[in-house]
C-alpha cells in the first residue's frame, strides 16, 4: 500500500496541517510486474555493483525532478525502504546513487517507492539519459515557442489599448481585442505552463508548498481574473502579462538547465568515454575476432584495440607497442608510450599501432567506473550550507504566500483595482529557486573542473572544508616520493646473502606497504603465521624458526642479541632489519626517488600561505634529508600510526585546520581524523576509501590549484547566497508597494536564477584560477 509523505513521518519538514495528505493511487499490476523484472540477477549484471557481503549499489536516473525539494523528497522516500543503506541524488544530473542490503530489499521495491510519489526511476544508461534529456529539451523548447508566439500576438492586441486608452476604443472593438487575447493566452495557460502545475500539484499532494506553487498561483489568478473581467465587462485584463511571464520564466529555466548541464559535463564526459563494442579474440587459439558488447567483457578476455580506438577495459599489453593518450584521465596532454607488460586504463585512446590487451578489470570494476561513482557520489552529497539553503527556501515559499495574501488584502482595502496585479507581482518576483541553486551550482562546476584536472572529490563537504585549511601534512613514502623503493645495499651477518634476502622476501610478501615491494623477490621459502604490526614490521615462521623484519626498534624488541648499529658501508636511505629470536641476520638499505613535482608543489603551497609538515614512519636521517631538499617547514620521523594520530590531534587542538595527504594502509586512521584528506590514486584502496578526495593520477600539482579553487568556490557561493537574499529583500517590498508590474516581476525572477548559475560557471572559465599576488588561506582569493 502506497503511503503519503505525512504518513511516512516526514511532516516536520512541511507546515503544520490539520489533516494528513491523501494517499497516492497504487501502481497498476502491470507496472509492478514490470518493475519486478529488474530483480533478475542476470539483468542486473550490467548496472548493479556487488559490494561486501550482501551489499548492492546502483545508479538510477530519476525523471520528473524540477527543484531541490524534489531531490529531498525522493531521497527520504527511498531511504525509508527497509534495507536501503545509503541514498544520494545529484540535482544537476538527476542521478541517484543507492546502496542496499540485498537480503532485506529488492531493486524493484526501490523503483516502486519512487513511482509511488509520482516520479519515474530506471537504471542509469547514458544513451537512455541522452534520449530523455533530448526529449525534455525539445519539449521545453516547444513550450517556450508556444509562449513566445502567443506573447507577440497578444501584445499586438494590447498595444492599441495602451496607446489610445480604453475610453477611445468602441466597446465592441475593445471586447473583440480582449477575447482575441483570451484565445491566444489559452494555449500558454493550458500547455506552456503545465510543468508548473504538475510540480505544484505533486507537492500539494504531499502536504508542502513547493517553489512552483507561487508561479502557478500567479498564472492562474491573473488568467482567471482577466477572464472574469471580460465576461462581466469591467476590470483589468492581464493576458499580456500572463503570456510574457510564462515566456520569460520558461526561457530562464531553459537557459538555466543548459548552464547546469554544462556545469555537470565532467561527469557525463567521464561516463561516456567507453565505447559500446570491442574486438575480442576468440579462445582457444585467439586467431579469430568477434564483436562483443563492452558490458559482456570479463576478466582475462583478450582484446584487439586498433589505432585511434578507445581502450574499453583496464588491462595489460600482451603484444604491440603504441602511444596512449591519457589526457582525459590524468590531464597530461603528452601521449604515454605503452609496450608489453605495461598497464592500460579504460577510457584512454590508443594512438599509433594496434595493441593486444589482456583484460584485468571490466565494466563497473574499471578504474574509470570507480572514478565516475566517486564523482557522482560527491556531486550528490550536500554540504551543510546547501542543506541550510534548501531549508530556507522551503520556509521562504511559505512566507511568500503569506506576504502575497496580506498584500492583496491591504490593496483590496486601499485600491481594489490594482490589488490583484500587486499580489501577482509579489508571487512572481520572488525567487526561491536562486536560493536553492546558489550552492549546488557552484559545487557542481568546481567538482567537475577538479575532476578534469586530476583531483576526484569524493565527499560533499570537501571544497567547503578546504577553504578553511591552514596546515597541510604530507606522508613521505608513496606521497612525496614515488612509492617504489628499491634495494640498493645489504649487509648480512649470519648466513649467506641469498638465504637472507629469501627469508626477507617470504615475510614481505604478506605486506602491502611500498617498502615491502622492494623486497618482492623470487624466493624458495614460504612464511606462515605472519602477523603485520602496523608501523613496526612483520613476524612469521619459516621452516620452524620465527623471524622478525621491520624497523630497528621493533625488531630489537623481538631479538635477544645486542642491537647492532647501522653498517658503516651502508649508504643513506631507509634501513630494514631482519633477525630471529637469538641473532641479527641482515640490514637492507632501500632508496626511493622523490616525485618530480614535489618541490614545486611544496613551494606553491607555502607561497599561498600554508604551513607544510612532513610526517613519516621512516628514520630521522631519510626524513630530514627529504624535508631539507623540499624546503618543508617541519618534519617528524619514526612515528607510528598511533603517533601520527597524536600529532594530528595536537595540531587540531592548537586551532589548526589540517589537510592530510597520504597513500598507505597506515595512513587510513589519520586520513579519517584530518579535517580534510587527500589520498593518492596509486595508494591502497582503504586509503582512497577514507580520503575526502583522491589524486587519481597521483600528480601533486593539482593540490595548489584545488585549494585555490576551494577559496574561489566559497566566494562564489557567498556571492550567490547574498545575491539571492538581497534580491528578494529588495524586490518583495517593491512589489508589495505596487512599484513592479507582473511582467517586470517575471523578468526579475528569470534573471535572478540565471545570474546565480552564470556566476557559478565562472569557476570553469579558463584562467579563472590565476593569482596576481600572494594570499594567505584566511584571505581566500587574490
Amino acid at each position: 500500500m502506497t503511503t503519503s509523505i505525512i504518513e511516512a513521518g516526514l511532516a516536520d519538514y512541511y507546515e503544520q496541517r490539520e489533516q494528513p495528505a491523501d494517499r497516492a493511487q497504487p501502481l497498476p499490476a502491470e507496472m509492478q510486474e514490470r518493475l519486478r523484472l529488474y530483480d533478475d540477477p542476470a539483468l542486473q549484471q550490467g548496472f548493479v555493483i556487488s559490494g561486501s557481503s550482501h551489499s548492492r549499489e546502483v545508479s538510477l536516473l530519476i525523471e520528473g525532478i524540477t527543484c531541490a525539494a524534489c531531490v529531498w523528497l525522493n531521497e527520504r522516500q527511498i531511504g525509508r525502504v527497509p534495507g536501503v543503506l545509503e541514498v544520494s541524488i545529484n540535482y544537476t544530473t538527476h542521478r541517484a546513487r543507492v546502496r542496499w542490503d540485498n537480503t532485506k530489499a529488492q531493486l524493484s521495491s526501490i523503483l516502486k517507492a519512487v513511482a509511488d510519489i509520482g516520479y519515474h526511476a530506471q537504471p542509469y544508461d547514458r544513451a537512455r539519459q541522452e534520449v530523455a534529456a533530448d526529449k525534455a529539451r525539445k519539449s521545453a523548447l516547444f513550450r517556450l515557442w508556444v509562449a513566445g508566439l502567443s506573447m507577440m500576438q497578444v501584445m499586438m492586441f494590447t498595444v492599441p489599448v495602451y496607446i489610445n486608452g480604453i475610453q477611445d476604443i468602441a466597446p465592441q472593438w475593445l471586447s473583440l481585442l480582449h477575447w482575441a487575447g483570451f484565445m491566444l493566452t489559452l494555449p500558454v495557460v493550458l500547455y506552456s505552463a503545465w510543468p508548473f502545475y504538475a510540480s505544484s500539484w505533486r507537492d500539494l499532494r504531499r502536504g508542502r508548498a513547493g517553489m512552483d506553487l507561487p508561479v502557478s498561483l500567479g498564472i492562474l489568478a491573473a488568467f482567471a481574473a482577466s477572464t472574469w473581467a471580460i465576461i462581466v465587462g469591467h476590470g483589468d485584463v492581464y493576458f499580456d502579462s500572463v503570456s510574457m511571464f510564462v515566456f520569460l520564466l520558461l526561457g530562464g529555466r531553459y537557459l538555466e538547465g543548459r548552464a547546469r548541464r554544462r556545469a555537470g559535463a565532467a561527469l557525463d564526459d567521464l561516463a561516456g568515454m567507453l565505447p559500446a563494442f570491442a574486438h575480442r579474440q576468440k579462445a582457444p587459439d585467439y586467431t579469430q575476432l568477434e564483436e562483443v558488447a563492452v558490458i559482456h567483457l570479463r576478466q582475462d578476455d583478450r582484446l584487439l584495440v586498433k589505432a585511434g580506438e578507445v581502450i574499453p577495459v583496464d588491462g595489460v599489453v600482451l603484444h604491440g607497442q603504441s602511444s596512449v593518450n591519457e589526457a582525459l584521465l590524468t590531464g597530461e596532454s603528452s601521449p604515454v608510450s605503452k609496450t608489453v607488460r605495461h598497464e592500460v586504463t579504460a577510457g584512454t585512446v590508443n594512438l599509433d599501432s594496434p595493441l593486444i590487451i589482456n583484460t584485468t578489470q571490466a565494466g563497473e570494476s574499471t578504474r574509470l567506473a570507480g572514478i565516475v561513482r566517486l564523482l557522482d557520489g560527491a556531486l550528490a552529497e550536500k554540504p551543510h550550507i546547501a542543506r541550510l539553503a534548501d531549508r530556507l527556501s522551503g520556509i521562504f515559499v511559505a512566507i511568500l504566500l503569506g506576504v502575497a495574501l496580506l498584500a492583496w488584502l491591504f490593496w483590496q482595502w486601499q485600491d481594489p483595482q490594482h490589488a490583484l496585479s500587486i499580489a501577482i507581482a509579489v508571487l512572481v518576483i520572488s525567487c526561491p529557486c536562486a536560493l536553492s541553486l546558489a550552492t549546488p551550482a557552484a559545487l557542481t562546476a568546481a567538482t567537475g573542473h577538479l575532476a578534469q584536472r586530476g583531483l576526484l572529490v569524493s565527499r560533499g563537504h570537501t571544497l567547503e572544508t578546504m577553504a578553511s585549511v591552514t596546515d597541510i601534512v604530507f606522508d613521505k613514502t608513496g606521497t612525496l616520493t614515488q612509492g617504489q623503493p628499491h634495494l640498493i645495499h645489504g649487509t648480512v651477518w649470519h648466513g649467506d646473502t641469498a638465504r637472507a634476502t629469501g627469508i626477507a622476501a617470504a615475510l614481505e610478501a604478506h605486506s602491502e606497504h611500498p617498502l615491502a615491494h622492494a623486497l618482492a623477490l623470487d624466493t624458495p621459502y614460504v612464511a606462515t603465521d605472519v602477523s603485520n604490526h602496523a608501523g613496526g614490521g612483520l613476524t612469521g615462521m619459516i621452516d620452524g624458526t620465527g623471524y622478525t623484519i621491520g624497523k630497528l626498534q621493533f625488531v630489537a624488541a623481538h631479538c635477544a642479541a645486542p642491537t647492532p648499529g647501522v653498517p658503516a658501508d651502508a649508504p643513506a636511505g631507509t634501513h630494514i632489519w631482519l633477525a630471529c629470536a637469538t641473532k641479527w641476520i641482515a640490514c637492507f638499505t632501500l632508496a626511493d626517488s622523490v616525485r618530480p613535482e614535489a618541490a614545486a608543489t611544496i613551494k606553491a603551497l607555502q607561497h599561498q600561505g600554508y604551513v607544510v609538515h612532513l610526517l613519516s614512519g621512516d628514520h630521522e636521517a631519510a626524513v630530514a634529508a627529504l624535508a631539507t631538499a623540499l624546503g618543508v617547514d617541519s618534519h617528524i620521523a619514526s612515528v607510528t600510526p598511533a603517533g601520527k594520530l597524536k600529532v594530528m590531534q595536537q595540531l587540531q587542538q592548537s586551532g589548526k585546520k589540517v589537510m592530510m595527504v597520504g597513500d598507505g594502509v597506515n595512513d587510513a586512521p589519520v586520513l579519517a581524523l584530518a579535517h580534510v584528506s587527500v589520498a593518492m590514486g596509486s595508494g591502497a584502496d582503504i586509503a582512497q576509501t577514507t580520503g575526502d578526495a583522491v589524486l587519481y593520477d597521483s600528480k601533486l600539482t593539482a593540490l595548489p590549484m584545488a585549494l585555490l579553487l576551494a577559496h574561489k568556490t566559497r566566494k562564489v557561493i557567498r556571492q550567490n547566497l547574498w545575491w539571492a537574499l538581497g534580491y528578494n529583500i529588495v524586490a518583495l517590498p517593491l512589489a508589495v508597494c505596487g512599484l513592479v508590474t507582473p511582467w517586470l516581476a517575471s523578468l526579475g525572477m528569470a534573471f535572478s536564477s540565471l545570474l546565480v548559475v552564470g556566476n557559478a560557471l565562472r569557476l570553469t572559465a579558463p584562467g579563472h584560477l590565476k593569482r596576481n599576488k600572494k594570499t594567505t588561506p584566511d584571505q581566500g582569493t587574490a
